[in-house]
């Protein structure tokens, strides 16, 4: 495995750390950063491209225990970690990754399967929340996670830090017409799909039954769903709330319903015979 030592930030090896701006990445190459021994494990485990890892010399070591031979890691003194980083408080440990081209319906949802639970992001504009939302969905076995046009970037690198590294892991859709998927989801998949509101007329969610394929939309952190992704649906679920409460941090929400439809589905299959 080559280890190599970087003595100052002009070399163009570590281009891509030293400009670690999300866009700019994008554009270079569609690349991505993932900081921190976690998230560099994960990634390095997935069907992901590794292009190369930056890490502190006193590292160095402990990561060839764990990185595949033919990924070249950049050793560096913590002073020049600091420097790239603009902070003095970090794990020591990066990696570079490469995104996979982008996803259709057809190639991340399975046509041959019994159920199929799918979280709808129309605008989610939060680079947080959005990978919030990876890690919860899943973490309640969440089959695929379709992104809107104006939801945010899932691999910028604050959304991966908070997806905790599932979204190495999970099947995601960020659509150029979601409009189109959703009528194709629901033509071709048989998807039924539900709008999640605050709405007194619209079913409690602890009521709420599930048919065997389902996506559940969510909305966005100012204005909630749009009128047009509610009329997209066939049904409309509310959770009751208190206290003049009128909204839910959209992660929040989502961990709510998931865990009610991946649960009930969790119980059909294991009473199905």
């Amino acid at each position: 495995m080559p280890v190599i030592p970087i003595a100052t930030l002009t070399d163009p090896r570590i281009a891509h750390y030293r400009n670690m701006k999300d866009r700019e990445l994008d554009r270079a190459g569609r690349r991505f950063i993932a900081e921190g021994e976690h998230l560099v494990r994960r990634l390095l485990a997935s069907d992901f491209e590794t292009e190369s890892l930056l890490v502190w010399e006193r590292h160095v070591a402990e990561v060839l225990t764990y990185t595949p031979s033919e990924i070249p890691i950049y050793a560096v003194l913590p002073a020049l970690m600091n420097e790239i980083l603009g902070l003095k408080f970090h794990s020591g440990l990066m990696a570079c990754g490469v995104r996979k081209p982008p996803s259709t319906l057809d190639r991340i949802i399975p046509r041959n399967t019994a159920t199929l639970t799918l979280a709808i992001l129309p605008e989610t504009a939060n680079a947080d929340n959005v990978g919030s939302m990876i890690r919860i969905a899943a973490a309640f076995g969440v089959d695929a996670l379709l992104l809107g046009e104006k939801s945010h970037d899932p691999f910028w690198r604050q959304s991966v830090r908070v997806s905790m590294g599932t979204i190495f892991s999970l099947p995601i859709h960020h659509s150029r017409d979601l409009q189109q998927d959703l009528r194709r989801l629901k033509t071709e998949w048989g998807v039924q799909l539900a709008a999640t509101v605050l709405d007194p007329t619209a079913e409690i969610l602890d009521t709420a039954t599930r048919p065997a394929k389902l996506g559940v939309l969510f909305g966005n952190e100012a204005q909630g769903l749009d009128a047009m992704w509610i009329a997209a649906c066939e049904r409309k679920i509310t959770l009751p709330m208190h206290r003049g409460t009128d909204s839910l941090n959209v992660a929040i929400c989502a961990g709510i319903f998931l865990y009610h439809f991946t649960r009930d589905i969790a119980f059909q299959t294991t009473n199905r015979f």
